[in-house]
């Protein structure tokens, strides 16, 4: 027995290791190609090629905010640097896609930008993955990196929108000085514990939860994805985080402190602090506004739960009216269908008259509404950081956030020992705290409405360029 394992793991052993020579070959032969090419592209005094990889660059989140942000200081900083940015929405073009992030989030560039327009971004749709979809949408993300590497080779690369699987492609094969903006790490120890407790979430399904054997097998593939993850993670030479809450899962995951550091999102809180913050005249009509794009995690359908609980119970006695107005962006096919079964929800349960959606709308829109608003809604479990509820802040109304993540860490926090807002768990809680906003007098909602004004300054473009040049400056060196 001995001598016949012998004769199968040696050769095994050997051709094993033949392979990974033949592996690393391959794979500097590859490097060398890509710099051959880059030398034939590129000419003496040329500018320096900063690229960002953001495929949903013409969505209207947060994320895009961080990613035009961050291009403009880049612009007013360097001189000498041509920004690139990696997309998949080929249905747009360029001066489009800079025109829309100016009217969504004002933010106009001091020079043009180089549109790199990708055709296999399909490949990192959850939709092409109805199981393992991590997995899937991260071995995804390596092809389509693999076609903007092929494409355009950079000096420095930045993964805008947590695709970290591409981080060691753009490092080892293009040679370039690689950072990331983590909005959200893509597995975190949260979404362990979930695993672990068998608890029932949108991301792990009730025939999940229900089977030991099934939770068993998830919570292993879960740790091997983020053991995958923590590799790819850790190659990155800059590391930028939007909240404490990110930067603790990113810490335990990466293990890669020296070179990680909180950049908190640039709100456009001086804008929405423009807005005159008077004390409130209507007393017939009241408006519950939230904004977040129409994802899952967001969360919608627990904001209409809450708001037809508190309508409900509201109709017992005589107060005003009240309109709950979700303003959000649509990104694709999926997002149009889940607002349809956001609105069959409202028709279930008897509010359709007083839910008003708003999709995909301009700037000076989303101010007007949050002017008028009473109560900001945020209903997302463990949000990275939450760029509405700061929004919300500045603009005057009364915040009634999720009481985790960065919500909970970073923004709803007292301020020189004063409450700048609230935070609340499931339908319950969130329609026992409305109710309890709305019974205040106007005066004391003026009052909180104050000190979250000015709790939001630390969030402001001015501080987010300042900490993201301190962060990127290694890049450049």
């Amino acid at each position: 027995c001995f001598r016949l394992l012998c004769s199968l793991l040696i050769p095994a052993l050997f051709l094993s290791g033949i392979l990974c020579i033949c592996l690393v070959i391959l794979l500097w032969g590859i490097r060398l190609w890509i710099q051959q090419r880059k030398k034939q592209l590129t000419s003496a005094g040329r500018p320096l090629l900063v690229a960002f990889f953001h495929p949903y660059c013409n969505a209207g989140g947060g994320g895009e905010r961080v990613l035009w942000c961050a291009i403009r200081t880049l612009q007013k900083k360097y001189r000498n640097v041509t920004c690139v940015v990696y997309t998949g929405d080929r249905d747009a073009t360029g001066e489009e896609i800079v025109e829309g992030a100016f009217r969504r989030f004002n933010i106009r560039l001091t020079h043009p930008v180089k549109f790199v327009f990708l055709e296999k971004r399909y490949l990192v749709e959850a939709s092409l993955y109805p199981h393992f979809t991590l997995l899937g949408q991260s071995l995804g993300s390596v092809f389509l990196g693999w076609e903007a590497l092929l494409k355009c080779v950079p000096d420095v690369y930045i993964d805008s929108m947590g695709y970290a699987f591409t981080l060691p492609i753009f490092k080892y094969l293009g040679g370039c000085r690689v950072g990331c903006y983590v909005h959200y790490p893509t597995i975190s120890t949260d979404m362990l514990s979930v695993v672990r407790n068998q608890d029932t979430r949108f991301n792990n399904a009730a025939f999940v939860t229900d089977s030991p054997l099934f939770s068993k097998f998830k919570l292993v593939y879960y740790y091997f994805f983020a053991f995958m993850y923590g590799l790819v993670g850790s190659c990155s030479d800059v590391i930028m985080v939007n909240s404490s809450w990110t930067l603790n899962h990113i810490l335990s995951l990466w293990r890669a402190g020296a070179c990680t550091s909180v950049v908190y999102p640039p709100c456009d809180v001086q804008t929405f602090l423009d807005i005159p913050l008077e004390e409130e005249k209507s007393t017939t009509e009241y408006s519950v506004v939230s904004v977040s794009q129409f994802r899952p995690e967001k969360d919608h359908p627990l904001q209409i739960k809450a708001f037809a609980k508190l309508l409900k119970e509201k109709r017992l006695g005589q107060q005003p009216s009240l309109k709950l107005i979700l303003i959000g962006g649509c990104r694709n096919q999926q997002d149009e269908e889940r607002v349809k079964n956001l609105k069959h929800l409202c028709e279930e349960l008897g509010v359709s008259n007083d839910v008003i959606f708003r999709i995909n709308i301009p700037f000076e829109e989303l101010k007007r509404h949050l002017a008028e608003a009473t109560i900001g809604l945020h209903t997302m479990w463990n949000e990275h950081f939450g760029i509405g509820v700061v929004e919300c802040m500045a603009a005057g109304t009364v915040i009634l956030a999720h009481n985790s993540g960065g919500p909970k860490l970073d923004i709803v926090l007292p301020y020189e020992g004063h409450i700048t807002g609230f935070l609340a768990e499931n339908e319950d809680s969130y329609a026992e705290t409305m109710a309890y906003i709305l019974s205040l007098s106007p005066e004391k909602r003026l009052e909180i409405r104050e000190n979250a004004r000015r709790s939001v300054h630390r969030f402001s473009d001015q501080h987010f360029e300042e900490t993201f040049l301190l962060a990127v400056e290694p890049l450049f060196k």
